[in-house]
């Protein structure tokens, strides 16, 4: 059984998000999404909003399991046996940055990092951005899925 761990803020999941996790569910056996706890930022949204975000659109996908996680990354793999990292990528500047992350892991551990590149319609899309536009009153219809736009009007109050 292969198992593919998808790890990231999620705050909060947009539709570029929620395609990477769709596509490695057409690949691999299991996927696990694990959103990074870093209690350096605040999110917009805590720990179990992100994860019930999540949980509903990632509903359809049966072999999709949401975790939350603090720490090294390669021990969040380790603690669920992932084969494989799974980042998705926008630009070639995420590639600049995740590339060190990815070798740093394979010489902490051996694991492996694949890198998904987003569909062309998501390629410019971020959370930062996102929570940007929901704050400043601007529509992020099509660029999250409808509850997570309902959730962001209803923190934003736009």
């Amino acid at each position: 059984m292969s198992t593919a761990l998808v790890p990231g803020s999620f705050d909060p999941p947009t539709n570029g998000h929620i395609d990477v996790i769709a596509r490695c569910s057409a690949v691999f056996d299991r996927v696990v999404v694990a959103i990074l706890l870093n209690s350096t930022k605040k999110p917009l949204f805590t720990d179990e909003e992100r994860l019930a975000m999540l949980a509903t659109s990632c509903d359809p996908m049966g072999n999709v399991e949401l975790t939350t996680f603090e720490g090294l990354l390669v021990d969040q793999a380790a603690s669920i046996d992932a084969d494989v990292i799974v980042k998705g990528l926008r630009a070639i500047s995420d590639f600049d940055y995740e590339l060190s992350m990815a070798q740093m892991n394979r010489n902490l551990s051996g694991i492996v990092t694949m890198f998904v590149a987003t569909k062309p319609e998501f390629g410019y899309l971020s959370s930062s951005m996102v929570k940007e536009v929901s704050r400043l009153g601007g529509s992020v219809s099509g660029l999250v899925p409808p509850h997570v736009e309902e959730a962001l009007k209803e923190r934003t109050g736009s």
